[in-house]
């Protein structure tokens, strides 16, 4: 009996695949190992094997199909193997439509072709008639065909500009037709939507709206013609359409989807970077000691992380789901990770990040995005997250709006460090490197290197004001980040 090969399912929340490529065609003998094509989710890439041994019967679907899960798309068997009924039946119909479309393109053809012929006749017919009739040069619009006269109504083209644009009747006797208002179009400067309605005798060769547009200034103006027209340029330059499709348009109504169920609002903060540039600073300095204690690749990324995850039990409303009209919280923190790679944003999730290391923590992020960024991360490594960390600040950002990573009910965007002034308080130590405490150097204000944070939360689940101690939290947490080490 031939073997069906579906869609499998690739998580439990993935409802579709997209088949990216196929590898064999019908007609081709693979093996059950054999890979007969490529699959994708708004999450990863897998490879699908055959499963069984055998001969490619047929393949269901095409490249660039959004395939439901548990879907038919391929029949293995024997060579001339029937094929299952139910298969077969969708693909008589499938043959049957393909041949009912040449056939209803073909009829629909010889009735274009049978309109556009009594057309043509009714029109030489009245070009016939008008062969014995004498066009004026001042008066053209008794010689304008009616498409033509229709043409020129629409872009508020005078008839009697045409000869002033290098243009005159190309049709029988002399008689303006369409194509002759469509010349006198590209001689002349675009029209506002506004200026056309208005329309006029006079319409200047270049307007002073953009892209040399004419506008209703220009026409109120009465500026004429010029002898020659002038050469005209567009403002669009060369356009470049591309359909959104594949795991973009997933990422695109995913986002959409987002914004559209919850009420988002983020909060902006910063807090001191002096210890985080001090631990990195350290690290570098002392390579071969931090190279031993697997500390060399410390990022401050990674310290982000860590005290996210220290703060998070904490916080146990920001660490939850809202789905439907209940919150779920969360003891565990499980962590998501915004990755930018060549197919799009994806999210891995180090789990039980409240209980792992700095150096565990630093491990797992480095070794799921390079599984996202090589399309090998598994689908339990992209989902079940409970709170989402995106970073931008090494792209020089300063503040931005993340959106949610529904259901979770926050994510906590990382920003570039900058230098800002930051008051001395009443007793603080002095800050410069003479230390004198005199009020020459040892003003009360003073910079220091600030990284920021941008925090979105569902304000159906979260009010602002928790949502601000919690930033206000970890800001604390990040500022004393060599002390939250030590504790562990």
């Amino acid at each position: 009996m031939a073997h069906i090969l579906i869609m499998p399912r690739q998580g439990n929340t993935v409802e579709s695949c997209i088949v990216t490529d196929w590898k064999v065609k019908t007609g081709d003998v693979v093996a059950a190992e054999t890979i007969v094509c490529e699959v994708e989710t708004d999450k990863a890439t897998f490879e699908i094997p055959a499963g069984k041994a055998g001969t490619v019967l047929a393949l269901l679907c095409e490249s660039g199909d959004d395939v439901p899960v548990l879907s038919p798309i391929a029949v293995i068997g024997e060579p001339g193997e029937a094929i299952p009924e139910e298969i077969s039946n969708k693909g008589t119909e499938t043959q049957k439509d393909e041949k009912e479309t040449p056939r209803r393109d073909a009829e629909t053809q010889r009735k274009k072709e049978a309109e556009e012929s009594t057309h043509k006749n009714t029109e030489k017919q009245k070009d016939t008639d008008f062969l014995c009739a004498s066009v004026s040069p001042c008066d053209v619009s008794l010689g304008a065909s009616p498409r033509a006269r229709n043409l020129a109504a629409k872009e508020a083209m005078p008839l009697e500009m045409l000869p002033e644009l290098g243009v005159t009747g190309s049709g029988p006797g002399g008689r303006i037709i369409e194509r002759d208002v469509t010349a006198a179009l590209q001689n002349r400067s675009p029209l506002t939507a506004a200026a056309k309605a208005v329309g006029g005798r006079t319409i200047p060769a270049v307007g002073s709206g953009i892209g040399g547009r004419v506008t209703t200034a220009d026409l109120a103006a009465g500026s004429h013609f010029p002898a020659t027209p002038q050469p005209q340029f567009t403002a669009e330059g060369k356009i470049t359409e591309t359909p959104i499709k594949g795991i973009r348009k997933i990422i695109a109504d995913r986002m959409f989807l987002s914004l559209a169920e919850s009420a988002q609002f983020t909060l902006n903060s910063s807090a001191s970077a002096v210890k985080l540039q001090e631990i990195r600073s350290r690290i570098k300095i002392e390579s071969s000691f931090a190279e031993e204690q697997r500390l060399s690749k410390i990022s401050v990324n990674d310290l982000i992380l860590f005290a996210v995850s220290r703060t998070l039990p904490h916080f146990p409303f920001m660490n939850a789901h809202k789905t439907g009209d209940s919150i779920k919280t969360f003891e565990r923190v499980h962590l998501a990770v915004a990755v930018d790679t060549p197919r799009g944003l994806m999210v891995p999730v180090i789990r039980n990040a409240n209980l792992l290391s700095l150096t565990q923590i630093s491990s797992e992020a480095k070794r799921l995005a390079a599984a996202c960024q090589n399309g090998t991360a598994n689908p339990d490594e992209l989902s079940g997250s409970t709170f989402t960390v995106s970073n931008l600040g090494n792209l020089g950002i300063t503040s931005f709006t993340p959106v949610l990573n529904t259901p979770e009910v926050a994510i906590l965007g990382v920003c570039g460090i900058e230098m800002k002034t930051v008051a001395r308080l009443e007793g603080e130590a002095c800050k410069c490197k003479c230390d004198c405490g005199c009020d020459c150097c040892c003003s009360r204000i003073h910079f220091e290197p600030q990284i920021g944070f941008s925090l979105t939360i569902n304000h159906q689940a979260v009010d602002g004001a928790p949502a601000a101690r919690f930033l206000k939290a970890l800001g604390e947490a990040v500022a004393h980040i060599d002390l939250l080490l030590a504790a562990g």
